[in-house]
């Protein structure tokens, strides 16, 4: 526990040349460079192989979230230009009642300029489905390190509704470039469908629906989850050693029939993306908090960023699994709802994911610990090879298959 948190992000730099960050998608999604990480040796391919490279009867994990056009602008009387990125809801708290509010909601936000908006509401003008409506801004104050905001509008339409005709989408600020109309599209993984996002989960925007056909017509079981991306997985690590960085908490869910497919899979899965790790990875330690709890408002369902290096709990990983099917079924569940906030980084030893594809990541970032933590600390290897072999790096650069 005391080594994993006194490693030193140092160890997890590399040179990134701008030119090597994928600004831009390919034209076709599939067609990106494929990284197979096998046990220690490295070899290439094209992604619409990957089916090739998964056995017959493998449980494949997807997160479904779909990412909000969370960006909205306001324009004071002073000409100063204020950004508002809404992070998370606040009140509804829920991600989809929020979505629903017709009137007003509140939401924690990160504000550009805020030394502009030092007081009263910003209001802007805006045309939604031929309507007229008026879009209000009021900042409430600050909570940790966001500002809460609560918004409210005319004309009788949903928050949803709103983001998505007014707001912008929040792609990645390494790429350097204002959001096109085409992000829309490309920005989104074709399985996206449970609103709640402000970056993709990236691993998952080379699937085609060819190639999720061909992972069913090889015998790969298809399931999914969610997790909601918040923006600190831009967030860099800049102290020393990775104790002293914070893990954004971010919104999971996952379905008992999922939870249960786990476990008819001898808890063995392939992850896609490090989202999909970190949520079902967390259910390991949610599981164990379970035993005797018989009232779902007595346990708080989240997973601390050092729990895996803290007391670490003295059950298996179907016995936990076993646990949130019981919790559910007593509390006639469908869906679990959770959050975490989870620290993967090495020294931790995956319960459930013996495979992951994923992209190339950030250098000093909490991604690239996680990677490490999964091939046994042979990241380097992958990199340079990557770095080598004209790879593209980033959310929409190229893709890895790791299986160690």
């Amino acid at each position: 526990m005391e080594d994993t948190k006194h490693i030193r992000i140092s160890d997890f730099d590399y040179d990134l040349p701008d030119g090597r960050i994928a600004k831009f998608p390919l034209a076709r999604r599939d067609s990106s460079k494929l990284l197979v990480y096998r046990g220690g040796r490295i070899s290439e391919d094209v992604f619409s192989s990957l089916p090739e490279y998964i056995p017959a009867g493998t449980l494949m994990l997807f997160n479904n979230t779909k990412v909000i056009q969370a960006r909205l602008h306001f324009r004071k009387a002073t000409g100063a230009l204020i950004e508002v990125f809404c992070l998370e809801p606040y009140s509804p708290v829920d991600y989809a009642i929020n979505f629903q509010q017709r009137t007003c909601c509140q939401w924690l936000c990160l504000v550009g300029n805020l030394k502009k908006w030092k007081e009263g509401p910003l209001e802007r003008h805006v045309t939604v489905d031929g309507r007229e409506v008026l879009l209000r801004a009021e900042n409430v104050g600050t909570v940790g390190t966001s500002q809460l905001v609560k918004f409210s509008w005319t004309g009788d339409i949903t928050f949803s509704d709103l983001l998505e005709s007014v707001g912008e989408l929040p792609i990645p600020p390494y790429l350097n470039r204002a959001a096109e109309d085409s992000d829309k599209d490309t920005y989104q993984t074709v399985y996206s469908k449970i609103e709640g996002s402000v970056a993709a989960p990236t691993a998952g925007l080379h699937f085609t629906s060819d190639v999720l056909d061909s992972l069913r017509a090889h015998g790969v079981e298809c399931d999914e989850l969610t997790l909601h991306v918040g923006a600190g997985t831009f967030r860099p690590v800049k102290s020393e050693e990775i104790a002293g960085h914070s893990m954004h908490t971010e919104t999971i869910a996952v379905r008992r029939s999922t939870v249960k497919r786990i476990l008819e899979h001898g808890c063995s899965v392939t992850a896609v993306g490090t989202t999909s790790v970190r949520t079902v990875e967390s259910l390991y330690y949610i599981g164990a908090k379970l035993p005797g709890i018989t009232d779902p408002d007595m346990v708080h369902l989240h997973v601390g960023q050092w729990e895996p290096y803290d007391n670490v709990p003295d059950i298996s990983p179907d016995a936990a699994l076993h646990n949130i099917i019981e919790y559910m079924d007593r509390n006639a569940m469908d869906v679990l709802h959770a959050s975490t906030g989870i620290m993967i980084a090495p020294g931790y030893t995956c319960h459930y994911v013996k495979s992951m594809v994923t992209n190339f990541h950030q250098p000093k970032s909490t991604l690239l610990l996680l990677v490490s933590a999964f091939v046994n600390g042979d990241w380097r290897n992958i990199y340079d090879y990557a770095m080598s072999h004209g790879f593209r790096f980033l959310s929409y650069g190229d893709s890895s298959l790791l299986i160690p």
